[in-house]
């Protein structure tokens, strides 16, 4: 496993280029899709944000708190969340989530609610690094389909997650001709 600081300077890469796509792309392409099954580029960015703010992020907290959605320490991850976890990286490979609302983000309303949700990601980022240094590792969070995590995997976690999604907005900007 990386460090902290290590996994947080690597986030601090990738939220580089997000900020300078973003910053080339009008809303019109951020909204533009190239049929009803795909995302945006914008709702890329929205589920991005989202799913950091309001589920990993909020269990680095949970871990750190040791509330009840906590597992004893010696809970293990899935297979699939060891393999992660191992190469550090997600396969590169397509996930499909199940067609409803609560999987599906909504387009942005601007860009510049995407410009200031990655900043705040930033900055949770940048303060939980300064926290994880310090403790040691305690109670676990189940992810749906990872398994058991503490709070310094869902903090890698979410810089695999924003790194693996440079494929999909590679494919998209591809496929939508920018």
């Amino acid at each position: 496993m990386k460090s902290t600081q290590e996994v947080l300077q690597s986030f601090e890469t990738t939220m580089e280029r997000y900020m300078a796509e973003l910053n080339e792309l009008d809303m019109n392409e951020l909204l533009q899709k190239e049929n009803e099954e795909e995302w945006s580029i914008g709702q890329m960015y929205v589920h991005l944000i989202q799913s950091a703010l309001f589920m990993q992020l909020r269990n680095i907290e949970r871990c750190l708190a040791n509330d009840e959605q906590t597992v004893h320490a010696d809970t293990e991850k899935t297979e699939l969340g060891s393999q992660i976890f191992e190469l550090g990286q997600f396969p590169p490979i397509r996930v499909k989530l199940p067609a409803s609302p609560q999987y599906i983000p909504q387009p942005p309303e601007s860009k510049q609610q995407l410009f200031e949700g990655l900043q705040q990601v930033l900055e949770q980022m940048r303060s939980k690094a300064a926290v994880l240094d310090e403790v040691t590792i305690g109670r676990k969070v189940l992810h749906p389909s990872m398994g058991a995590l503490n709070a310094q995997e869902w903090f890698e976690l979410i810089a695999m997650h924003y790194r693996h999604h440079f494929l999909q907005l590679d494919r998209l900007k591809l496929n939508l001709g920018l």
